[in-house]
């Protein structure tokens, strides 16, 4: 049976069980490296400690999640969603909309696109090589598969000006049957493009998947030059009138949905989405926002916003993107960057990023949509004591809705900012069970 799990080293482990020893229950082992801690169902009893395991949890099994019929889901049960969720999510639209001027807003539509055969790769601006990790997808062998693989290009207008055309790159093998398939969305990480996810793309696709990726904002096509994001994100620290830090890009996401739940080919209740770094954070907002994306895996994105300032653990994050944050310190009369200069930046470029939609808040919203969180344990842009509260309070949600199997956290000891093989591997299996 799949556990929800965190794996940690042994030091990390015994923090986590005396911060939750009251609860401490029910020791396993789940497979793969590493150790796992595991929250307790009400039936368990007892507690123990074994080497690097932390028993926190028995689990029942439980249904998939299904839509409804149109826009935002209800859940498992088909009762209607729970009013703070509501709130939450619909609070979060409007900031969406806040920025959204009411004479660009045009109806959704499609345009045709060509495949690209440069694809810009921003920072340094080298062509990469496919990593290992990507390479390592699962792959069905299928005869034939270049001349059966069908590969759809094309732009989704979700608002007018040059950043409302979504690119968009879609895979899917030349077959009949099913008629209508799963879907998933793969989301890359900074700097990159959907071109550089494409080993992930043709592995899902043999498989039977319909595989999507987009460009995000200010990245591959929608980019002019090696620094379009970080100009991006200067410029809206400026104006005050963009969102181009994840946010903007859950909003291509939502229109995203739309396009893919209309589509003869696609099942809409079968929607999966995933993504690395950057892309994992896309992913777990758009999830939080957006129910139609059924079964959910965030790799190395989610965080704790407001744990890194309040712990001063900010400082690997912030120099992803440093120029911008260089460039708030001087306008904020500052002669290094402080905790001060960081949450001033998130307020003003993701509004609410770091208080009320950060992780302890959205993603218990998930539940009871299958979620797999896979980090680093040594991760310093996400360090997993910044989201224990998270991780916990998703446990609650998933146990409260009977559904705690659906919840899983994996942190691969050692492993620092980088999405692996195993990772690769867990992610797949998990879409396999689920979508």
């Amino acid at each position: 049976m799949l556990r929800r799990a965190i794996a940690l080293p042994l030091a990390l482990a015994l923090a986590a069980a005396a911060m939750w020893a009251p609860r401490l229950a029910c020791a396993t082992a789940p497979a793969g490296p590493g150790a796992h801690v595991t929250r307790r169902q009400r039936a368990c009893g007892g507690g123990h400690l074994k080497k690097q395991v932390v028993g926190l949890g028995c689990h029942s099994s439980s249904s998939k999640s299904t839509p409804s019929s149109s826009g935002f889901r209800t859940e498992a049960t088909g009762a209607p969603m729970a009013a703070p969720a509501d709130d939450l999510r619909s609070e979060y639209l409007q900031v969406l909309l806040s920025r959204r001027r009411r004479d660009l807003q045009v109806s959704l539509s499609v345009e045709h696109a060509s495949p690209v055969k440069e694809p810009l790769y921003q920072g340094d601006g080298r062509p990469l090589a496919p990593s290992e990790a990507m390479e390592s997808c699962p792959r069905k062998e299928v005869e034939n598969f270049k001349e059966k693989l069908v590969e759809e290009n094309f732009y989704l207008i979700t608002e007018s000006g040059e950043q409302g055309r979504v690119p968009v790159l879609l895979l899917r093998l030349n077959d009949a049957a099913p008629k209508r398939k799963p879907v998933i969305v793969l989301l890359h990480s900074s700097y990159k493009c959907k071109e550089w996810l494409r080993p992930l793309l043709e592995a899902y696709a043999s498989r039977g998947y319909i595989s999507v990726a987009i460009d995000s904002r200010y990245h591959g096509e929608r980019a002019s030059n090696k620094t379009t994001y970080i100009d991006a994100l200067k410029l809206s620290w400026r104006n005050g009138d963009t969102m181009p830090f994840i946010f903007d890009t859950v909003w291509d996401l939502i229109k995203l949905g739309d396009h893919l739940s209309a589509r003869e080919d696609v099942d809409p209740s079968r929607i999966g989405i995933t993504g690395e770094s950057l892309g994992g954070m896309h992913a777990w907002f758009a999830a939080f926002v957006d129910t139609r994306y059924s079964v959910v895996v965030p790799i190395i994105g989610v965080q704790g916003f407001r744990w890194a300032i309040d712990n001063n653990m900010w400082q690997a994050r912030v120099n992803s993107i440093k120029p911008l944050f260089e460039e708030a310190r001087i306008d904020l009369g500052k002669s290094e960057i402080d905790a001060e200069v960081v949450e001033k930046v998130w307020d003003k470029i993701a509004p609410g990023m770091a208080s009320q939609f950060d992780a302890p808040n959205s993603v218990p919203l998930i539940a009871p949509r299958p979620l797999l969180l896979l980090n680093g344990a040594e991760d310093p842009r996400c360090p997993i004591l910044g989201f224990q509260e998270a991780v916990s309070r998703a446990a609650d949600a998933y146990d409260e809705a009977g559904s705690a199997e659906k919840f899983v956290f994996i942190a691969e000891p050692g492993v620092g900012h980088r999405m692996t093989v195993n990772m690769v591997k867990q992610a797949s299996d998990w879409f396999d069970r689920f979508l």
